[in-house]
């Protein structure tokens, strides 16, 4: 009997002691802070202005801490030593979490190891009045600049600061650089906001003089976003305006009216997965680029590219009179949107004067087909002149099988042409280093599939 009571009181104790362990871990455990995760009740209510920063690194890429704006220095996490990277986000009429939030934290901590600082507003942002989230960008960045300006006192630099700001965040991060004399290191604007900014003077909104480097990728000029230069270079992907993939109607709901701009946000996380380099091309205009005008960047050394590695060209660019740059390139349909860029020239000997088009496939030895884009401009071709045609490929193929060739004048009427031509030559603008692919005499047939296997251009030709 005494011995049945001893096991029943060892057995008490070890409860006990089970009981007392799990609160003594449950009251000491770190507690991970969440993005304010919002509805569509309360937009219609509204919400009273709330800021949080969320700090993640690579010590805690799973577990937030929330920053104190009044002790930085109480943070287990924050290393003023190395970069700090803020995430801005917009308006969020819906309340809900901005879907690419944790990709682009993940991606960004496995690039480098940085402090990165979720800037969560949502409290403020999420309201069916757009006005009233635009006024409270102001209030933010006067928040943010307490949190910074303790930073900098334990010994961060303004030189590591970098804000990543989409929609009317992009703005609100450029009112925190004004704050500073245009001396943050670096504010990207992805998609900047339109309404309500669209004409203002540059202290009313993002501008090139916000932070020592501004670069903006613009993605719904048309709707949602900005049209005009906001920074050191701006990008224009597919014009600016209508991304492929995106919904054209409004049938498809609230997806066309919030694609195109979202694009900008995609586009940039593409450029942190490193799985191809988005090459653009500084131009004036649309139009010369898709003509080919501006294919060389030979004054850029090389073409810049797109996202988090534009910094690249940043000596380059602010030296620029004016210090602003227009940037024009294609992408396809979905990730990671990387098109593959040739020049293909055609001398012909037709007597006659021809204009058309020319679409041109690709195919690999597997037997792989992928068709040529942009080629939007008839082409003039004249007598022993050379016609270039610039054009884009979704697809990258190192080892080139067939070519075909359809010449078309894209009429209803009419008498069908033909084209003759002495020499076809296909030479690789992404790759310029790849050996250049030519055809010699033949004819085109006007609206005829012509297919041929190429030949290494002979020295001559190059």
């Amino acid at each position: 009997m005494l011995r049945v009571a001893f096991h029943h009181f060892h057995m008490l104790k070890l409860f006990l002691f089970i009981c007392l362990t799990c609160w003594v871990r449950s009251d000491t455990e770190q507690k991970c802070e969440e993005f304010t995760d919002l509805s569509i009740h309360n937009a219609l209510a509204g919400t009273d202005l709330k800021v949080k920063l969320l700090l993640y690194t690579r010590t805690n890429k799973n577990c937030s801490e929330r920053l104190s704006a009044y002790n930085t220095t109480a943070s287990t996490y924050l290393d003023v030593t190395r970069k700090i990277v803020f995430i801005v986000h917009g308006f969020r009429p819906t309340g809900s979490t901005p879907i690419w939030l944790n990709d682009i934290k993940d991606l960004l901590l496995s690039l480098e190891d940085v402090n990165l600082i979720i800037v969560d507003w949502n409290k403020g942002a999420t309201t069916l009045i757009y006005p009233t989230a635009v006024q409270n960008t102001r209030k933010v960045a006067k928040i943010l600049k307490k949190y910074i300006d303790q930073m900098l006192a334990d010994g961060a630099s303004l030189d590591s600061i970098y804000m990543i700001g989409v929609s009317i965040g992009a703005h609100l991060a450029g009112f925190v650089g004004e704050m500073y004399n245009g001396k943050l290191g670096r504010i990207t604007g992805l998609d900047p906001a339109g309404p309500l900014f669209s004409g203002k003077p540059p202290n009313e909104r993002l501008d090139h003089t916000d932070a020592q480097f501004v670069d903006v990728i613009h993605t719904d000029t048309d709707g949602l976003g900005y049209r005009n230069l906001l920074g050191n270079i701006d990008f224009y992907p597919n014009g600016g305006a209508d991304q492929p993939g995106c919904p054209q109607t409004p049938f498809s709901g609230f997806q066309y009216f919030k694609c195109d701009h979202q694009r900008s946000v995609f586009l940039f996380l593409s450029s942190l997965k490193q799985s191809c380099n988005i090459i653009t091309y500084p131009c004036d205009s649309y139009l010369d680029y898709k003509n080919g005008k501006c294919a060389s960047c030979e004054a850029f050394q090389a073409c810049p590219v797109l996202g988090y590695f534009a910094d690249k060209w940043k000596n380059y660019l602010i030296q620029k009179d004016p210090p602003e740059t227009k940037a024009y390139f294609d992408t396809s349909n979905q990730e990671p949107f990387c098109m593959y860029y040739y020049f293909v020239d055609f001398i012909t000997w037709n007597k006659s004067i021809r204009r058309g088009f020319i679409r041109i496939k690709i195919t690999d030895s597997a037997g792989n087909t992928t068709e040529s884009k942009m080629n939007s401009e008839a082409t003039t071709f004249q007598q022993y002149r050379q016609a270039s045609i610039f054009v884009g490929f979704y697809e990258d193929f190192d080892k080139i099988s067939r070519i075909s060739l359809t010449y078309s004048t894209r009429t209803l009427i009419g008498p069908k042409y033909k084209l003759r031509i002495l020499r076809m030559r296909l030479r690789s603008i992404t790759n310029p280093e790849r050996l250049q692919m030519c055809r010699y005499d033949f004819v085109l047939l006007e609206n005829i599939e012509t297919t041929f296997k190429p030949i290494t251009c002979q020295e001559r030709d190059k």
